[in-house]
């Protein structure tokens, strides 16, 4: 599953590298999906560490956030998103964190995770998880940013960083539900949603320090279409995160 570059003790622990392995998402686009695959050992402790950790965190994210969280699912995102939809707000502001588990700031990560952890030696342990090294093609490259897929502790550490993001939207008052790197957010009008959509791109690039939008357009479904609430959940599991995403759309 990979090899051992170097056996230096982190607390409890042993330091190993991860493989790195391309899943091709689809075959018509030709695209490919990097995820880093952690050795036995590491994937034991890190499930250990991330079911105690998530048992003290669930309950401090915010109620709008659907991904990779116990009891919490994308059916329930949609349904929620199709509330919203029927009270009116039939304008969407869809936005793809582009390759964010790639991006995440290790030294931002860490300051959010030492508010929430004292014992200095899971800070550790944590930190020589996310500075492991990825081996490809028998060469051992280090991670200087990102929380590599396919790790169980990745999903959590996510969850922790958009926090904010999720906090910011609540703080402004917004209608949204987030999947992961996926969120949607729901307005009245197509002048709001540019609105808001500007403000929220430069939230996440100056503020959370990841790539938010390098695109954006303005469109309609189709009156004869069967709608969809929520396209970007839908497709979560499926999609490439090939390029960052930013767009207004309305639902009828």
């Amino acid at each position: 599953m990979g090899q051992t570059n170097r056996n230096s003790k982190i607390g409890c622990a042993t330091r190993v590298e991860s493989k790195k392995v391309k899943y091709p998402q689809t075959l018509l686009l030709k695209v490919h999906y990097e995820t880093s695959v952690p050795t036995v050992l590491d994937r034991f402790i890190q499930q250990a560490v991330m079911q105690v950790l998530q048992r003290r965190w669930d309950r401090t994210f915010s109620q709008h956030s659907y991904g990779f969280r116990p009891g919490r699912s994308a059916h329930q995102a949609v349904a929620q998103a199709q509330q919203y939809i029927a009270e009116g707000y039939g304008w969407v502001v869809d936005l793809d964190l582009e390759k964010f588990f790639d991006r995440v700031n290790h030294d931002k990560l860490m300051g959010r995770i030492a508010k929430r952890v004292e014992d200095k030696r899971l800070l550790k342990l944590i930190r020589a998880f996310l500075n492991a090294g990825v081996m490809e093609n028998g060469l051992v490259s280090p991670s200087v940013e990102g929380t590599p897929q396919g790790g169980p502790l990745s999903p959590l550490l996510s969850n922790v960083v958009l926090d904010e993001f999720d906090r910011e939207l609540e703080r402004r008052g917004l209608r949204f539900a987030r999947y992961a790197d996926d969120c949607n957010i729901y307005v009245r009008s197509e002048r709001a949603g540019q609105r808001v959509m500007k403000s929220l791109t430069r939230f996440i690039t100056k503020k959370l320090k990841l790539t938010g939008s390098a695109s954006r357009s303005v469109r309609r479904s189709s009156a004869s279409s069967r709608p969809r609430p929520w396209t970007a959940l839908s497709t979560a599991s499926e999609r490439s995160r090939a390029g960052p995403r930013a767009s207004v759309w309305r639902r009828r």
